[in-house]
């Protein structure tokens, strides 16, 4: 009972978070902000539904109801880190893509990296970008 007390809000945190990267997938201008909305919203929507797995299945394991609660949290563990860092990896590559291919991000005030590849095309004695 106690133990559904503290899981309940963990689940409902991560679905609100998970919302939000509903809505910013759909209210973003352009493919930068998405990918940097839905990104950053949904590893934080990942991190508390995985703490609700690893909360109850360290509670179950010292409970003593099995051994598959050991294997679960260790799963869910691993899972996670690869989630940490293939999620941040995965994001750098598709902005990369978009910005190659030559999506421009909505209000293009400053591009400190078309600039930095133009100069880089100056010193190499070929085009940039």
């Amino acid at each position: 009972m106690i133990l559904g007390l503290v899981i309940i809000p963990f689940i409902l945190i991560s679905v609100a978070f998970n919302a939000m990267g509903v809505f910013a997938l759909h209210r973003m201008p352009d493919v930068y902000t998405r990918i940097h909305g839905v990104a950053l919203i949904s590893t934080f929507g990942t991190l508390f539904a995985v703490g609700a797995i690893l909360l109850y299945s360290a509670v179950s394991y010292l409970a003593g109801y099995g051994d598959r609660f050991l294997v679960l949290f260790i799963h869910v563990l691993i899972a996670v880190i690869i989630h940490i860092i293939t999620n941040p990896t995965g994001t750098h590559a598709l902005a990369r893509a978009a910005y190659r291919s030559g999506i421009k991000p909505h209000p293009v005030i400053i591009d400190a990296l078309e600039d930095a590849e133009k100069e880089k095309g100056k010193r190499e004695g070929g085009v940039g970008v």
